[in-house]
């Protein structure tokens, strides 16, 4: 019988696991934790989330919140848990990340065919009959990191940024108001600090003049774009990304804002809030000069404030199978995202099939692809897509869907023609 190993008890990892486990053998989850911490990690737990605590979207007409209904249906691990332990967030899942990590660790450690193991795995040298999955995230380093890129023919690089956590009593409330944007979910689900024009402008002028901690330029993932970096693109690109104010009201004008912060709640206490989109690079004084300027954050007491922090993965369009594994090691997997998927829950979503599929490795089956109209099997077919020359991470969007015939013109039917195809296709896929 094959001897399954799973290395990293992040999200991917755990979803494998318990993948391995419920198909009815044993595997062992080596943790590096507590031995040794990652910069971006402090909780022994399992599946600690680093940054946000938002998983976004719940909906299915979503394009997260469909990848959240297919990994259900895969038997996923994580998003029962998230929604068991979730927060008010509007539209959004978002959970206590305390919580959550407690869930998923005693789960992983209650399961009697999941043996956990606390050490540093540094080499990936599999025995005769073992199969490997590496889930050890973007932050890997050292040994492991060199033993990766010997194995892999080298790393890519980006880097990834986390935004500020404020407590919640010490907004100033006349000024932030609750609401969602347009009316999505309960006031108490966000906070929004509201910016008239000379505000904004002069929020601007300090922030892309702010001193950042690192010096040197470095190459970024959109999706995770430093607020200071975005700023030194135009004054305006801000008031359109993340401090947009549409589908907001401010109840002491009447009117829209010129530009808003929306704080999003961070534990189910609803005693602290992070400044969603707040991603930062900015020294810790300085983060708490300019974003003082937040209205409503005058005396904001900070928690936590943003940091930078290194992500790698492999170049897996050239380097990995539709089913995870090496294309010149089949009993090698890699999940999560060191693979290139962007996200927590297209991680773990990476390590729901990585699972599968080293089971089905392991009893000579073929690999279980899922057909390209869904999200999981769309995003896994532009990892491994071996047509992408300049790879870059990706998260669940509709844009890696193959379009509906004809065209439904309207946003909204569009997304909900998609998601509702994909269910199907998922479904079918499960009846072969």
């Amino acid at each position: 019988m094959e001897k399954f190993t799973v290395v990293g008890a992040g999200l991917a990892g755990c979803e494998a696991a318990w993948q391995i486990a419920n198909a009815g053998y044993p595997v062992t989850l080596v943790e590096m934790k507590p031995i040794r911490f990652s910069p971006a990690h402090k909780s022994e737990g399992f599946a600690e989330l680093v940054c946000s605590n938002s998983l976004k979207a719940s909906r299915l007409e979503s394009a997260a919140g469909l990848l959240k209904e297919e990994m259900y249906t895969l038997g996923s691990l994580t998003v029962p848990v998230a929604r068991e332990c979730s927060v008010p967030a509007g539209g959004a899942l978002a959970v206590d990340r305390n919580i959550f990590s407690a869930a998923v660790t005693d789960k992983i450690k209650s399961h009697p065919l999941i043996t956990v193991e606390n050490r540093v795995y540094d080499k990936i040298e599999p025995e005769e009959n073992e199969i490997v999955i590496i889930a050890t995230g973007p932050l890997t380093d050292g040994a492991l990191s060199e033993s990766i890129s010997e194995l892999c023919g080298g790393y890519l690089s980006f880097y990834d940024a986390a935004a500020p956590i404020v407590t919640a009593e010490s907004v100033n409330t006349d000024i932030a108001f609750g609401a969602s944007r347009y009316d999505r979910g309960g006031e108490s689900d966000y906070l929004n600090c509201p910016f008239n024009k000379a505000e904004y402008e002069a929020f601007i002028n300090e922030l892309v003049n702010a001193e950042g901690a690192i010096v040197h330029d470095f190459d970024v993932y959109e999706g995770c774009m430093p607020i200071e970096k975005l700023a030194k693109r135009g004054i305006d690109a801000p008031r359109f990304g993340p401090m947009k104010p549409v589908g907001l009201t401010d109840p002491r004008t009447g009117h829209r804002p010129w530009a808003c912060v929306q704080l999003r709640r961070e534990n189910a206490e609803g005693t602290m809030f992070n400044l969603v989109g707040f991603q930062t690079n900015l020294k810790f004084g300085e983060q708490k000069r300019v974003f003082s300027m937040i209205p409503g954050l005058e005396n904001a007491e900070f928690v936590r404030y943003g940091v930078m922090h290194r992500n790698s993965f492999i170049n897996s369009p050239q380097l990995l199978s539709e089913d995870y594994s090496l294309k010149a090691y089949p009993n090698i997997f890699f999940a999560g995202q060191i693979t290139g998927v962007e996200g927590y829950m297209e991680s773990a979503a990476s390590g729901i099939l990585a699972g599968i599929n080293a089971v089905r490795s392991a009893e000579g089956k073929a690999p279980f692809v899922l057909p390209r109209g869904t999200m999981l099997g769309a995003l896994t077919a532009y990892v491994c897509d071996k047509n992408v020359k300049d790879f870059q991470p990706m998260g669940a969007n509709f844009g890696i869907l193959p379009p509906i015939e004809p065209k439904i013109r309207d946003k909204k039917e569009r997304y909900a023609a998609l998601a509702n195809r994909a269910m199907s296709e998922l479904k079918n896929k499960l009846k072969d």
